[in-house]
């Protein structure tokens, strides 16, 4: 009998753009205060991608860094599986260019779409093919370019976001299986209060879209937190109970870095305390799919992480969507 296939974390990476763009800089383009920020989102400043800077660059620095970390080339990727809200182009997919730009001529490559949930959607993808056999060594990437489709003149939302990617490459194994579990979820009804309102076919380009920044993030904060805190609970539990392992076998908990008093409301309702969950939306406000791979890299690199140990990421996006998984490193 043909022992089960498992999947294997090979390596990690993650890279920024250089601009830092702080609190004080943002309290000269809208009418804000560095206070008013930090006190209600817990960000302090966030990356800034250059204009001929594309959102495939930044996936393709940070998978460069996964491929080191991993000890692999380039040619040993099967599929590459990009993560991301704010693609080159609606087509071809990032991916495309991404695999372009790592010379993987032939390799399959696609993007996929589930806003701040993408990674961990991804995750979840990979898993199942790897799972299946039908693939070997896959090149995850979340990786966003926020401040692009960013309205700068709306005080309530560009304070929020920013840019960045971060990747992971995932294999087969017989011996080991560190995706220990993932949990998805999503509710379309909810789909008009955190969205992107022109670009698609319900509202194609025009003037007067473009006039009327509708090709900008739109967001309806107070119920978007409303959603997101009992929904990431919710899976953040579930993910738990389908790896069989509680919340003190947990080395780390690594949450979507939204707004910090969303993640320390999730923390109080699973009674985890902060000292037990990695923050870094001080330095990179949100960054959508490519969050909670950024800050898993950053945990790992910065030794809050050792080989062998669990963690467990958990995100919420537009869509709504939301997911959970468990991990070992």
């Amino acid at each position: 009998m043909n022992k089960k296939i498992g999947v294997k974390i090979l390596g990690t990476g993650s890279y920024f753009p250089e601009k830092i763009l702080t609190n004080s800089d943002l309290e000269k383009i809208v009418d804000t205060s560095d206070e008013w920020i930090s006190t209600r989102t817990g960000i302090k400043e966030r990356r800034i991608s250059k204009k001929n800077e594309p959102t495939s660059e930044l996936a393709f620095k940070a998978s460069i860094e996964a491929l080191k970390a991993a000890n692999i080339s380039p040619e040993q990727i099967d599929l590459i599986l990009v993560a991301t809200i704010t693609p080159d182009m609606l087509f071809p997919s990032t991916a495309c260019f991404l695999q372009k730009k790592l010379k993987l001529i032939s390799v399959p490559a696609f993007d996929l779409s589930a806003a701040c949930s993408g990674f961990i959607y991804g995750i979840s993808t990979a898993k199942a093919f790897i799972e299946s056999g039908l693939y070997k060594t896959i090149l995850l990437i979340g990786a966003e370019e926020l401040s692009k489709i960013t309205d700068w003149t709306d005080r309530n939302t560009c304070v929020l976001f920013g840019d960045g990617a971060g990747a992971m490459v995932l294999s087969a194994s017989q011996e080991n299986d560190d995706v220990l579990s993932v949990f998805l979820g999503a509710d379309g009804s909810y789909s008009d209060l955190l969205f992107l309102p022109a670009g698609g076919t319900v509202c194609p380009v025009t003037e007067s879209t473009v006039n009327e920044k509708l090709h900008t993030i739109k967001m309806q904060g107070k119920e978007v937190f409303r959603a997101a805190v009992p929904k990431m609970v919710l899976a953040a539990e579930k993910a738990l109970e389908l790896s069989c392992k509680k919340l003190k076998d947990i080395k780390l908990f690594i949450p979507h870095q939204a707004n910090m008093r969303i993640i320390e409301a999730v923390a109080k309702k699973m009674g985890i305390s902060m000292d037990r969950v990695f923050v870094n939306i001080y330095k990179t406000g949100n960054i959508s799919s490519a969050t909670t791979i950024t800050a898993l890299d950053e945990a790992i690199k910065t030794g809050k992480l050792q080989k062998g140990d669990i963690v467990e990421l958990v995100a919420f996006g537009g869509g709504f969507t939301w997911g959970a998984t468990v991990i070992r490193i």
